[in-house]
């Protein structure tokens, strides 16, 4: 049987010659709090900044960033 973590250091093996991976800093360079006294100036608001704002929205990004879709990538092995 096998114990666990008997050989830590076995994954290594897999990751030789795999391409180094860089993720780029996706945070927001500022944040501003915006308060509203009415549900009606929310909706007043998202018409002049051109936003669907719903009494679920949290947060937005200005303009508006495409959400990753990590199906879009993948690690293809062009050596085979």
């Amino acid at each position: 049987m096998t114990k666990l973590f008997e050989d830590l250091e076995e994954w290594k093996k897999e990751w030789i010659d795999m391409p180094e991976f860089n993720q780029k800093d996706k945070e927001a360079i500022q944040k501003i709090i915006v308060n509203f006294e009415t549900y009606e100036d929310v909706l007043k608001f998202a018409e002049l900044i051109g936003f669907k704002v719903t009494k679920k929205t949290k947060s937005i990004w200005f303009p508006i960033k495409e959400k990753d879709k990590p199906s879009q990538y993948a690690y293809v092995d062009t050596n085979k």
